[in-house]
C-alpha cells in the first residue's frame, strides 16, 4: 500500500510539472527505489506509522498537492511546533530562522570531524524522519559532527554506562543520560490529565550561563552542592564528568557557616 502511495506521489509531481512546463520534473533523477524501500521499511515499524503519519504527510505539499523530495522544517512544524520553535532559536537553527543557508559544521568555532564539515542543520540532520529512533539522535547523532574533547569524552563517563543500557530502546528513558538529555533537556507539560513531554531543542539554552544546565538538568539527579562543584569545575566538563568532583566552592562553606551560627544562637 505504501509503495503504491509513493507511486502515486511520484506520478502526480510528474502531472504537475507537466501542467507547469516543466520538461521534467526537477527532482525525477532523486528517486531511487532502493531508498524508498529502505524507507519504507524503517517507517513500517515507526511512531510516525503507529500515529498514521505516512508518505504524503510530509512529501505532499498541503496546499498544491505538489510531490516534495526534501521536506524542511516547516514540514516538521505542522506536527512538531514547539521543537521545531525551539531549534531556530539555538545555533543549529538561528539562520533558518533569519533566512540564511543551514549551518554546517565547517563553520563552527568548536573542533568537527572533517568528514561532517559539509553537513547542512535541519531536523533530518539528527532525526532520521522514517525510522524516528530518539536514541540514536540523543548521542550517535551529535557525535556524527563534534570532535572536541568534552564531546569524545563522553563514551569515557557514567553518564553513557547509564544510556548503553537503553540502546535497545526506542527512545531514551527517564533513567539515561545522553547529549541530549543535557543539551536538549526534556519538560513536562501538563494538559488536561495528561503530561506532555517536551524537548527544548535550543542547543545553546543550557550552556550559559552554568546555573541554568544546575536548575534545569543537574538537580534531576544530583543535589545542588554536587551539581555546582560539577558544573564549574573546568577540568570535570572537559573529562565529560568521568568522576565525582573535587572542586569545593566556597559558598557552601559560608552556607554551613552561617547555618551553625544561626542554631548556635538559638540553641542558646
Amino acid at each position: 500500500m505504501i509503495r503504491r502511495l509513493l507511486s502515486g506521489l511520484i506520478a502526480l509531481g510528474f502531472v504537475l510539472g507537466m501542467t507547469v512546463g516543466w520538461a521534467t520534473p526537477v527532482w525525477a533523477d532523486t528517486i531511487d527505489q532502493v531508498v524508498v524501500d529502505d524507507s519504507t521499511q524503517l517507517w513500517q515499524g515507526s511512531v510516525h506509522a503507529l500515529n498514521d503519519v505516512n508518505c504524503s504527510s510530509c512529501h505532499q505539499d498541503e496546499a498544491t498537492k505538489a510531490f516534495v523530495a526534501h521536506p524542511d522544517q516547516e514540514s516538521c512544524r505542522s506536527c512538531h511546533e514547539q521543537a521545531v520553535d525551539t531549534f531556530l532559536l539555538g545555533k543549529h537553527g538561528i539562520r533558518l530562522r533569519e533566512g540564511q543557508t543551514p549551518l554546517t559544521p565547517a563553520m563552527a568555532r568548536l573542533p568537527m570531524k572533517a568528514e561532517a564539515h559539509n553537513m547542512q542543520m535541519t531536523c533530518a540532520t539528527c532525526h532520521d524522519a522514517h525510522s524516528v529512533n530518539t536514541v540514536q539522535a540523543a548521542t550517535d547523532s551529535c557525535l556524527t559532527c563534534h570532535n572536541d574533547t568534552h564531546s569524545l569524552n563522553y563514551e569515557n563517563s557514567r553518564h553513557a554506562e547509564l544510556f548503553a543500557a537503553d540502546r535497545s530502546l526506542p527512545r531514551p528513558s527517564s533513567s539515561s543520560v545522553s547529549c541530549a538529555t543535557c543539551h536538549l533537556p526534556r519538560h513536562g507539560l501538563e494538559k488536561g490529565d495528561s503530561t506532555i513531554t517536551q524537548v527544548n531543542h535550543n542547543n545553546t539554552y543550557t550552556l550559559l550561563p552554568r546555573d541554568r544546565m544546575v536548575k534545569e538538568v543537574c538537580m534531576n539527579c544530583h543535589g545542588v552542592e554536587y551539581s555546582y562543584n560539577s558544573i564549574f569545575d573546568d577540568a570535570l566538563v572537559e573529562a565529560n564528568f568521568d568522576q565525582p568532583p573535587s572542586l569545593s566552592l566556597e559558598t557552601f562553606d559560608l552556607v554551613r557557616s552561617l547555618e551553625e551560627k544561626r542554631t548556635d544562637s538559638g540553641d542558646e
